[in-house]
């Protein structure tokens, strides 16, 4: 870096210098002086924001500049030479081909260095291929990676298509793998060795991408547009990327969900087998707890604590953190409950809601 600033005060030197002895505005030698550093100054800022865009946008904004150009000399030649001939030397008709010649290139560059992302090499590969089925891309997020789980589903190939991994990502990755911090620091050395491990299943195409939006600061922002960029979908397990990017019109899948979505349905009336590990909340109440994490309540087995148990299920409860499985302990001898009707299991479980609503029930 240090290589970067003697080349910046060198090139302000020479600048101001340049000023100083060509004097590009009348006066005294102090007004060119401040004309020559505000000039380089202007420079420098537009080199540094330069390096922050990628290679593509900036590949597409010099294209872009260039075409516009070409336009404009070809609006000049047809137009105001054969039009006005001579009479170019008046000043609007000055003025409008000044104002042709500022105004397209100025349009192809924006429009260029927005529309970079088509420069890159999986984009353009993909215009000279045949017609085929439009490929599906799945942006991973960092909370995804760090936890680990995607990589499974992976491997079992329930996720298609091209998995996109964005540089913005990478890059708050390695800053949580270099963390002063060792939980944070373990966490982020994990996603990148999730990383490496889903880069070496073989039928899986990973897509490292360097498209990025500098005039966002956000990662969870970058992400959405670069999945409307995209026409992808973002793999997650943020509830508020989920949300915003929902509100966006941005596709999501959410790990989270896929593992509610996974858990054994269980019914009332059914067995069960469970390990009591404490007590619950309320009077002689047990809580256990189910390969996948379910939580199971269940009456009267405080004290059967540290003990596997028969239970009968009673109720299940679907709830934004999960499902939760109520039921009741079955002690020897005693006889098994016959399994309630759906519709009063329904009616029991709405009983239930309005309860912790707030609502009085209904009258019969």
């Amino acid at each position: 870096m240090a290589w970067f600033v003697l080349a910046r005060a060198l090139f302000v030197a020479a600048v101001a210098i340049s000023a100083v002895l060509l004097k590009p505005l009348s006066g005294s030698v102090l007004v060119s002086l401040g004309f020559g550093l505000v000039l380089a100054a202007l420079v420098v800022i537009f080199e540094m924001r330069l390096r922050a865009a990628s290679l593509p946008h900036l590949l597409g904004a010099l294209i872009g500049g260039l075409i516009g150009l070409g336009i404009a000399k070809a609006i000049e030649t047809a137009i105001f030479t054969l039009v006005w001939g001579e009479n170019r030397s008046d000043p609007r008709v000055v003025f409008l081909e000044s104002f042709v010649l500022l105004v397209l290139p100025y349009v192809g560059l924006v429009i260029g260095g927005k529309k970079g992302e088509w420069l890159e090499p999986a984009r353009l590969i993909g215009l000279f291929r045949a017609a085929g089925p439009q490929r599906r891309y799945k942006i991973f997020d960092t909370s995804v990676i760090i936890d680990g789980r995607i990589a499974d589903v992976c491997e079992t190939g329930f996720i298609d298509g091209t998995l996109v991994i964005p540089q913005f990502v990478l890059k708050e990755l390695q800053l949580v793998a270099d963390s002063a911090d060792t939980l944070k620091r373990n966490r982020g050395r994990r996603g990148l060795d999730i990383l490496q491990k889903i880069q070496k299943m073989s039928g899986v195409e990973v897509m490292i991408s360097d498209v990025d939006f500098p005039e966002l600061r956000e990662v969870d922002l970058k992400l959405i547009e670069l999945a409307r960029t995209l026409q992808g979908k973002i793999v997650t397990n943020d509830f508020n990327l989920n949300k915003v990017a929902q509100l966006r019109g941005v596709e999501v899948l959410n790990i989270n969900q896929l593992a509610n979505s996974l858990k054994p349905v269980v019914l009332p009336g059914e067995i069960m087998k469970v390990f009591i590990l404490k007590e619950g909340k309320e009077y002689n109440q047990g809580v256990a707890y189910l390969d996948d994490g379910t939580m199971v309540v269940v009456d009267n087995a405080r004290k059967m604590i540290s003990k596997t148990i028969d239970i009968v299920v009673t109720s299940v409860l679907q709830t934004t953190a999960g499902k939760m499985i109520f039921g009741r302990f079955i002690e020897p001898g005693m006889p098994v409950p016959p399994a309630p009707p759906a519709s009063a299991s329904r009616e029991a479980e709405n009983g239930k809601t309005r309860l912790r609503q707030g609502q009085a029930p209904p009258q019969a």
